[in-house]
């Protein structure tokens, strides 16, 4: 009976999951908003610019700015503002909408790629294939056009019947 005491309960479980997931994850800093999905994580996004947590965990130096702050700003000199700014966000909206490059590494890599293909296909061509047949020749298609034509092949619709056999030439429609 005792040990059976001395397992976790459900709930203990549940709350053991939360705090891993929730407070011990974000540190000190403020929760202030819904989030993304209801999860307290902080993301810049264009889509959605209110960040569940605060960007930085609150030191003394932000928690007196935030004092400062339920005054009036009037107060608050400008490098003051830029820093309960960062405080909250990590960059600005032209910081990160700004191009990154990123679209050269990637055009880079896609041609690095493609030139490896081609030149494994050439591998292949010149060394793994084995020759066409020698029917595929243009000496060998016209053997073949003039065999077909000399046995009449499909004479009312087919080939054979755009063939002139007494001028030996084609049908000039």
């Amino acid at each position: 009976m005792s040990a059976f005491l001395r397992q976790p309960s459900v709930v203990t479980l549940y709350c053991n999951v939360r705090r891993i997931h929730g407070k011990c994850r974000i540190g000190n800093r403020n929760i202030v908003g819904h989030g993304i999905n209801g999860s307290a994580v902080y993301k810049d996004d264009a889509h959605f610019p209110f960040p569940a947590v605060r960007f930085k965990e609150n030191t003394r130096e932000v928690c007196a700015l935030r004092e400062k702050e339920k005054g009036d700003w009037r107060q608050l000199s400008c490098e003051e503002k830029k820093a309960l700014y960062r405080a909250s966000f990590c960059q600005t909206f032209a910081e990160f909408q700004a191009p990154t490059g990123t679209w050269k590494f990637i055009l880079g890599w896609t041609l690095v790629t493609t030139s490896f293909a081609f030149w494994v296909a050439m591998f292949y061509h010149y060394y793994v294939n084995e020759p066409l047949p020698s029917s595929f020749s243009k000496f060998a298609q016209k053997a073949q056009l003039r065999r077909m034509l000399e046995l009449r092949v499909n004479p009312i619709d087919g080939i054979s019947s755009k063939w002139d056999y007494d001028n030996d030439k084609w049908k000039v429609n």
